[in-house]
């Protein structure tokens, strides 16, 4: 699982104050409330998970959380997850995943079964384009409902889901933080226009951050990470670029040439697709309905083709004379 896009983000949340940020800005507010941040410690590390034939780097952090007058320590299991399309054996490979690291906890002696398990809130931070629609409970897979004798000896274990793309702009904004402007240029995808506008109010999320220098080198390595996997071939000069807001004027006059490049492509996608619809109703008007090769070849065509199949269709008798070669 562990790739280019994975590698930032683990850097981020090897970062205690990313890890405050997700948990105070994602999760739910009663949950934050009781943790104490300055108690934060990182136990991320290398696992393997047999079922899944797999090692894998975790998130793992714990924090003291007090309710009640009773404090205790609770660990944050963050899952990156990563990949185009939505896993619904996400709940299987969670329950495995905590079960491991419970295995680890025992096998290193951090606690004893006499001593019992921790607590473990586990959390999924997932980016795909399309919204998360797995199972959140391990229960929930179980079809049909087993009856009310059987249910008690079922597994449960739900994890919390962060779903990146869920959140607006307008709901990033409310929350100034590096980590929601980390979000705001995921959810930029690859428009240079909505991309540009996103690194512009992470810029300023960071001038006004009272550790402005630590944060900048923090992000200013992402957002490098970041460009390099979404534009490859963009042709943007990233080896000067080693702080985004000391360099700021040198990327967003990068960012500019590929907003005006966006913008000409698509003037001339808009220009091609109506070239493109008008021959097909003149076709329609001609010949009748059009069989789905014909839209087809429109679809794809170029500028040059597309007049050259205007002009021909003047005196074409049929539509395999009109797209001869």
């Amino acid at each position: 699982m562990a790739n280019h896009h994975d590698t930032g983000y683990k850097e981020l949340f090897s970062y205690p104050e990313f890890v405050q940020q997700l948990i105070e800005g994602f999760a739910p507010a009663e949950i934050s409330a009781m943790m104490d941040f300055s108690t934060l410690t990182n136990h991320s590390g290398n696992y393997i998970t047999p079922l899944f034939e797999e090692k894998f780097e975790d998130v793992v952090w714990s924090v003291e959380v007090t309710q009640e007058g009773v404090t205790q320590r609770v660990f944050l299991y963050i899952l990156l997850e990563f990949q185009s399309s939505v896993d619904h054996t996400m709940p299987i490979r969670l329950l495995h995943y905590v079960a491991c690291f419970y295995d680890h906890l025992l096998k290193s002696r951090v606690t004893t079964p006499g001593e019992g398990l921790p607590p473990v809130l586990p959390v999924v931070l997932y980016n795909g384009s399309r919204r998360w629609s797995a199972e959140q409970d391990i229960y929930a897979m179980i079809r049909p409902e087993p009856p009310s004798f059987l249910q008690v000896y079922q597994p449960h274990l739900r994890y919390y889901l962060i779903d990146e793309g869920r959140y607006t702009d307008e709901q990033l904004g409310r929350r100034q933080t590096p980590l929601s402007g980390v979000f705001g240029v995921e959810n930029a995808g690859q428009s240079w226009e909505a991309l540009q506008q996103a690194v512009n109010r992470i810029v300023a999320i960071i001038e006004a951050d009272p550790h402005k220098e630590r944060i900048d080198r923090i992000i200013t390595r992402w957002l490098k990470r970041h460009l390099q996997r979404v534009a490859p071939r963009a042709g943007l000069d990233l080896d000067r670029l080693n702080s985004l807001v000391e360099d700021r004027d040198m990327l967003a006059e990068n960012l500019e040439n590929l907003v005006k490049k966006e913008r000409l492509e698509g003037r001339q996608e808009g220009r091609q697709e109506g070239f493109a619809g008008l021959l097909r109703l003149q076709l329609t008007f001609k010949f009748g309905e059009l069989p789905p090769w014909v839209d087809e070849k429109l679809a794809t065509a170029t500028d040059e083709q597309l007049g050259r199949w205007g002009t021909r269709m003047l005196t074409a008798n049929s539509l395999d004379e009109l797209f001869r070669q």
